[in-house]
């Protein structure tokens, strides 16, 4: 054991995800090697280093390329991470898409000579396509890449190439990582599922965590006896290997017997074009026993969006059933330190001021 992450892990409470050496060195060489990382690279370092995308991905990979860790300051400042990256001439920029989007709708954006760029990791969360074209476009990301993981698995698992397509590094969040084996399992059977099915995404190999300290029973729960860490994640495997997160099994919203997944929402209102951000929960209804609620952060200058013209704009496109009921525009999400967004306050929050509590 080398380090202790703690995090709330696959039910919800703090837990201590005890790393090892092996596994955070090999995941944060494997994650660069895979944005061909060398020591001529310049990596700009926004997110925290108290998390694996900070410690591990990050650190770790530049430290085992030889590359240099560029610091742009105490905590995340879009304008400030800008600059840094111009002044410093990084060929590569960390961080969640919440944080790409900061900067690309910074004020000062245009100020900014960011040709020095060429690669990158985007990961926590999903990455909205118009955002991803302005990071190959807008901010000469040729080559940035999509990861993912969890803490518990040092944190990647799967991670896209250089080399993919727009689809693969926006519909999916790309294949197994070196070393790494992965699988989509029924969650009631534990049986692999077909591709194209969704099922829990379940991963093994170097980067699953030694347990979580001092906790036997919740380290059984997580890790079963043939190795295999069950994420909590719903996704899907495609033909070619490529995998798509649909949802966590915990935000799965349930409306008349129908299964929701919130994450299938959220990428379709990131097709409208006043839409900057979107998140999708699911708030307490008598009669389905869950309806949708939409958080929407509004592009600068756009009108707000009511429940009225989201179901104009998605009648057609979306199942009836799919389609929020409920729409709250707002100007940010509540969010953990590490970047993520709580879903759990956001549903709470909802159903107080919805009168549905």
């Amino acid at each position: 054991p080398i380090n202790i992450q703690y995090t709330s892990g696959t039910t919800g409470f703090p837990k201590g995800a005890t790393l090892s050496h092996r596994n955070i060195l090999n995941n944060g060489f494997f994650v660069t090697e895979l944005l061909g990382f060398t020591e001529q690279d310049r990596l700009c370092i926004p997110v925290p280093f108290y998390h694996c995308f900070g410690m591990v991905m990050a650190n770790l990979g530049c430290v085992t390329h030889g590359a240099t860790m560029v610091i742009p300051g105490p905590g995340f400042d879009p304008s400030v991470t800008l600059r840094t990256v111009a002044e410093e001439k990084c060929s590569a920029v960390y961080g969640v898409p919440t944080m790409f989007i900061a900067m690309q709708n910074a004020p000062d954006f245009a100020e900014h000579d960011l040709s020095t760029l060429r690669t990158g990791i985007m990961a926590g969360s999903i990455c909205p396509v118009e955002v991803m074209k302005r990071c190959i476009n807008d901010m000469h990301m040729a080559e940035v890449g999509i990861a993912y993981g969890m803490t518990e698995t040092s944190p990647v698992s799967c991670q896209t190439r250089a080399d993919d397509d727009l689809d693969r590094r926006t519909a999916t969040i790309g294949r197994a990582a070196p070393h790494v084996e992965i699988k989509i399992v029924d969650p009631a059977t534990g049986e692999t599922v077909p591709r194209g099915e969704p099922g829990e995404f379940c991963t093994r190999g170097y980067s699953v965590m030694l347990g979580y300290w001092d906790d036997e029973a919740r380290t059984a729960e997580a890790i079963d006896a043939d190795g295999w860490m069950h994420t909590g994640d719903l996704a899907v495997m495609r033909e070619d290997g490529y995998c798509n997160i649909v949802g966590r099994i915990k935000d799965m919203v349930i409306r008349g017997g129908e299964n929701i997944y919130p994450r299938e929402i959220e990428e379709f209102l990131y097709t409208h074009p006043d839409v900057e951000d979107v998140q999708v929960v699911g708030v307490p209804d008598q009669k389905y026993g869950e309806e949708l609620c939409a958080w929407i952060r509004m592009r600068a200058g756009a009108d707000p969006l009511d429940a009225d013209k989201v179901r104009e704009f998605a009648t057609g496109r979306l199942a009836h059933y799919k389609i929020p009921r409920y729409v709250m525009v707002v100007e940010e999400f509540p969010m953990t330190v590490t970047g993520k967004i709580r879903k759990v306050e956001m549903r709470e929050r909802s159903a107080e001021l919805l009168g549905l509590a």
